[in-house]
Protein backbone atom coordinates (compact mmCIF):
# COMPACT_ATOMS: atom_id res chain seq x y z
CA UNK A 1 0.00 0.00 0.00
CA UNK A 2 1.76 3.36 -0.87
CA UNK A 3 0.81 6.19 1.53
CA UNK A 4 1.47 9.90 -0.50
CA UNK A 5 3.42 12.19 2.12
CA UNK A 6 0.87 14.65 1.51
CA UNK A 7 -1.66 12.88 3.25
CA UNK A 8 0.88 11.38 5.66
CA UNK A 9 1.75 15.51 6.64
CA UNK A 10 -1.85 15.89 6.67
CA UNK A 11 -2.82 13.34 9.00
CA UNK A 12 -0.24 13.95 10.98
CA UNK A 13 -1.82 18.02 11.58
CA UNK A 14 -4.70 16.36 12.25
CA UNK A 15 -3.17 14.30 15.21
CA UNK A 16 -0.96 17.32 16.21
CA UNK A 17 -4.10 19.16 16.85
CA UNK A 18 -5.58 16.60 18.95
CA UNK A 19 -3.09 16.73 21.38
CA UNK A 20 -4.51 18.89 24.28
CA UNK A 21 -0.95 18.99 26.14
CA UNK A 22 0.97 19.78 23.02
CA UNK A 23 -1.17 22.56 22.06
CA UNK A 24 -0.95 24.11 25.67
CA UNK A 25 2.88 23.49 25.45
CA UNK A 26 2.90 25.53 22.27
CA UNK A 27 0.77 28.06 23.36
CA UNK A 28 3.11 28.65 26.67
CA UNK A 29 6.69 29.49 24.21
CA UNK A 30 4.56 32.24 23.41
CA UNK A 31 2.71 33.40 26.28
CA UNK A 32 5.97 32.14 28.79
CA UNK A 33 8.95 34.52 26.41
CA UNK A 34 6.81 37.08 26.17
CA UNK A 35 5.68 37.38 29.53
CA UNK A 36 8.70 37.23 31.30
CA UNK A 37 10.82 39.24 29.09
CA UNK A 38 7.90 42.10 29.05
CA UNK A 39 8.08 42.14 33.38
CA UNK A 40 11.61 42.34 33.49
CA UNK A 41 12.02 44.92 31.01
CA UNK A 42 9.37 46.90 32.73
CA UNK A 43 10.84 46.20 36.14
CA UNK A 44 14.21 48.29 34.62
CA UNK A 45 14.59 51.86 36.48
CA UNK A 46 17.83 52.25 34.74
CA UNK A 47 17.91 50.42 31.15
CA UNK A 48 21.60 51.57 30.31
CA UNK A 49 23.28 51.03 33.94
CA UNK A 50 21.06 47.55 34.75
CA UNK A 51 22.03 46.15 31.15
CA UNK A 52 25.00 47.09 31.68
CA UNK A 53 25.72 45.19 35.02
CA UNK A 54 23.48 42.19 34.36
CA UNK A 55 24.23 41.52 30.14
CA UNK A 56 27.90 42.95 29.47
CA UNK A 57 26.19 46.02 28.05
CA UNK A 58 24.54 44.10 25.05
CA UNK A 59 20.91 45.49 24.91
CA UNK A 60 19.86 43.58 22.40
CA UNK A 61 21.07 40.38 24.04
CA UNK A 62 18.92 41.78 26.83
CA UNK A 63 15.79 42.41 25.01
CA UNK A 64 15.69 38.41 24.77
CA UNK A 65 15.73 37.54 28.40
CA UNK A 66 12.43 35.19 28.56
CA UNK A 67 14.10 32.91 25.97
CA UNK A 68 15.44 30.25 28.35
CA UNK A 69 11.88 29.97 29.43
CA UNK A 70 10.08 29.66 26.19
CA UNK A 71 13.20 26.86 25.26
CA UNK A 72 11.52 24.54 28.24
CA UNK A 73 8.53 25.00 26.71
CA UNK A 74 9.56 23.82 23.54
CA UNK A 75 11.06 21.02 24.95
CA UNK A 76 7.73 20.12 27.03
CA UNK A 77 6.39 20.79 23.12
CA UNK A 78 8.73 18.03 21.45
CA UNK A 79 8.61 15.63 23.83
CA UNK A 80 4.51 16.01 24.15
CA UNK A 81 3.93 15.71 20.55
CA UNK A 82 6.45 12.95 19.75
CA UNK A 83 5.93 10.93 23.03
CA UNK A 84 2.02 10.72 21.74
CA UNK A 85 3.50 7.80 19.58
CA UNK A 86 4.51 5.15 22.97
CA UNK A 87 1.27 5.31 24.93
CA UNK A 88 -1.27 2.82 24.52
CA UNK A 89 1.32 1.14 21.53
CA UNK A 90 -0.36 4.01 19.47
CA UNK A 91 2.84 3.56 17.33
CA UNK A 92 1.50 0.62 15.75
CA UNK A 93 -1.58 1.81 14.50
CA UNK A 94 0.80 4.76 12.92
CA UNK A 95 2.83 2.40 11.55
CA UNK A 96 -0.11 0.01 10.04
CA UNK A 97 -1.44 3.02 8.07
CA UNK A 98 1.70 3.97 7.40
CA UNK A 99 3.83 0.83 6.47
CA UNK A 100 6.93 3.57 5.45
CA UNK A 101 8.88 4.40 8.95
CA UNK A 102 10.61 6.31 6.84
CA UNK A 103 8.01 8.46 5.77
CA UNK A 104 5.65 8.55 8.89
CA UNK A 105 9.05 9.79 10.84
CA UNK A 106 9.60 12.57 8.42
CA UNK A 107 6.16 13.63 8.43
CA UNK A 108 5.40 13.41 12.28
CA UNK A 109 9.25 15.31 13.16
CA UNK A 110 8.00 18.03 10.17
CA UNK A 111 5.26 18.94 11.39
CA UNK A 112 6.09 19.54 15.31
CA UNK A 113 9.71 21.73 13.62
CA UNK A 114 6.93 23.34 11.41
CA UNK A 115 4.61 24.20 14.18
CA UNK A 116 7.61 25.40 16.38
CA UNK A 117 8.75 27.51 13.66
CA UNK A 118 5.59 29.08 13.09
CA UNK A 119 5.50 30.12 16.87
CA UNK A 120 8.72 30.73 17.66
CA UNK A 121 9.28 33.55 14.54
CA UNK A 122 5.76 34.99 16.73
CA UNK A 123 7.42 34.35 20.05
CA UNK A 124 11.03 36.09 19.04
CA UNK A 125 9.34 39.72 17.54
CA UNK A 126 6.69 39.30 20.54
CA UNK A 127 9.31 39.20 22.94
CA UNK A 128 11.22 41.91 21.17
CA UNK A 129 8.64 44.62 20.51
CA UNK A 130 6.91 44.22 23.93
CA UNK A 131 10.15 43.80 25.99
CA UNK A 132 11.38 47.38 24.14
CA UNK A 133 7.92 48.84 24.54
CA UNK A 134 7.81 48.57 27.99
CA UNK A 135 11.25 50.68 28.39
CA UNK A 136 9.48 53.20 26.33
CA UNK A 137 12.09 56.00 24.82
CA UNK A 138 15.33 53.79 26.31
CA UNK A 139 13.78 50.89 23.79
CA UNK A 140 15.49 49.38 20.90
CA UNK A 141 13.49 49.26 17.22
CA UNK A 142 13.56 46.90 14.65
CA UNK A 143 16.29 48.76 12.84
CA UNK A 144 18.61 48.46 15.12
CA UNK A 145 21.78 46.65 14.33
CA UNK A 146 21.23 42.46 14.63
CA UNK A 147 17.36 42.87 15.82
CA UNK A 148 15.91 41.66 12.96
CA UNK A 149 18.07 38.63 13.07
CA UNK A 150 18.01 38.18 16.50
CA UNK A 151 13.85 37.77 16.08
CA UNK A 152 14.69 35.14 13.64
CA UNK A 153 17.03 33.56 15.09
CA UNK A 154 14.88 33.05 18.10
CA UNK A 155 12.20 31.69 16.16
CA UNK A 156 14.61 28.61 14.57
CA UNK A 157 16.10 27.89 17.86
CA UNK A 158 13.11 27.43 19.50
CA UNK A 159 12.31 25.45 16.42
CA UNK A 160 15.64 23.59 16.87
CA UNK A 161 14.87 22.69 20.60
CA UNK A 162 11.67 21.18 19.72
CA UNK A 163 13.48 19.35 16.58
CA UNK A 164 16.31 17.91 19.28
CA UNK A 165 12.98 17.32 22.28
CA UNK A 166 11.07 14.70 19.61
CA UNK A 167 14.72 13.41 18.53
CA UNK A 168 15.27 12.27 21.91
CA UNK A 169 11.98 11.31 22.75
CA UNK A 170 12.16 8.80 19.69
CA UNK A 171 15.16 7.39 21.37
CA UNK A 172 13.95 6.68 25.02
CA UNK A 173 10.36 6.05 23.60
CA UNK A 174 9.70 8.48 26.49
CA UNK A 175 8.89 11.88 26.88
CA UNK A 176 9.64 12.04 30.90
CA UNK A 177 12.99 10.42 30.22
CA UNK A 178 13.24 13.12 27.73
CA UNK A 179 12.21 16.00 29.69
CA UNK A 180 14.26 14.69 32.64
CA UNK A 181 17.41 14.91 30.64
CA UNK A 182 16.65 18.22 28.40
CA UNK A 183 15.30 20.83 30.96
CA UNK A 184 18.15 20.26 33.78
CA UNK A 185 20.78 20.11 30.77
CA UNK A 186 19.26 23.67 29.77
CA UNK A 187 18.62 25.03 32.89
CA UNK A 188 21.70 24.00 35.23
CA UNK A 189 24.08 21.71 33.46
CA UNK A 190 25.56 24.29 30.49
CA UNK A 191 25.96 26.72 33.10
CA UNK A 192 28.38 23.87 35.22
CA UNK A 193 29.80 23.14 32.30
CA UNK A 194 30.28 26.68 31.29
CA UNK A 195 32.17 27.46 34.37
CA UNK A 196 34.32 24.79 34.39
CA UNK A 197 35.47 23.89 30.68
CA UNK A 198 35.81 27.80 29.15
CA UNK A 199 34.97 27.58 25.72
CA UNK A 200 33.96 24.12 25.26
CA UNK A 201 30.67 25.20 26.66
CA UNK A 202 30.31 27.62 23.53
CA UNK A 203 29.58 24.47 21.29
CA UNK A 204 26.47 23.26 23.64
CA UNK A 205 22.84 24.06 21.98
CA UNK A 206 21.71 26.25 24.11
CA UNK A 207 24.98 28.34 24.27
CA UNK A 208 25.59 28.21 20.79
CA UNK A 209 22.19 29.07 19.59
CA UNK A 210 22.06 32.04 21.92
CA UNK A 211 25.21 33.44 19.79
CA UNK A 212 22.54 34.62 17.34
CA UNK A 213 20.80 37.20 20.08
CA UNK A 214 23.91 38.93 21.10
CA UNK A 215 24.45 42.08 18.74
CA UNK A 216 28.46 41.52 18.66
CA UNK A 217 28.83 37.27 19.67
CA UNK A 218 31.65 36.88 21.89
CA UNK A 219 33.29 34.08 21.85
CA UNK A 220 34.44 31.28 18.70
CA UNK A 221 31.26 31.72 17.32
CA UNK A 222 29.48 33.64 15.14
CA UNK A 223 26.23 34.48 15.10
CA UNK A 224 24.67 32.23 12.53
CA UNK A 225 27.28 29.27 12.87
CA UNK A 226 26.13 29.38 16.66
CA UNK A 227 22.91 28.44 15.17
CA UNK A 228 24.53 25.87 12.80
CA UNK A 229 26.02 24.33 15.71
CA UNK A 230 22.74 23.80 17.19
CA UNK A 231 20.73 22.66 14.20
CA UNK A 232 23.88 19.69 14.30
CA UNK A 233 22.71 18.62 17.68
CA UNK A 234 19.16 18.50 16.53
CA UNK A 235 20.02 16.96 13.24
CA UNK A 236 22.09 14.08 15.53
CA UNK A 237 18.63 13.62 18.08
CA UNK A 238 16.38 13.04 14.85
CA UNK A 239 18.79 10.80 13.32
CA UNK A 240 19.27 8.56 16.49
CA UNK A 241 15.62 8.58 16.62
CA UNK A 242 15.13 7.59 12.71
CA UNK A 243 17.27 5.12 13.24
CA UNK A 244 15.31 3.75 16.51
CA UNK A 245 12.07 4.06 14.75
CA UNK A 246 13.50 1.88 11.83
CA UNK A 247 15.00 -1.05 13.73
CA UNK A 248 12.86 -1.40 16.60
CA UNK A 249 9.41 -3.04 17.38
CA UNK A 250 6.53 -1.14 17.52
Amino acid sequence: MTVSPTAVLHAEWIKLRSLRAALVSLAAVFAVGVTITALVQASIEDPAGAIGEEFGGDRLFAAFYGVNFAHVAAIAFGTTAMSCEYVNHALRVSLTAVPDRTLFYAAKTAVIGAAALAVGLVTGFGMFLTGQAALGDDGLGLGAPGALRACFGTGLGLALTALLAAGLTAVLRSGVAALSILIPFFLIVSFVIGDTTGGAAEYLPDRAGAQVLFADPVGDLGAWSGLAVAALWSLAALLAGWWTVRRRDA
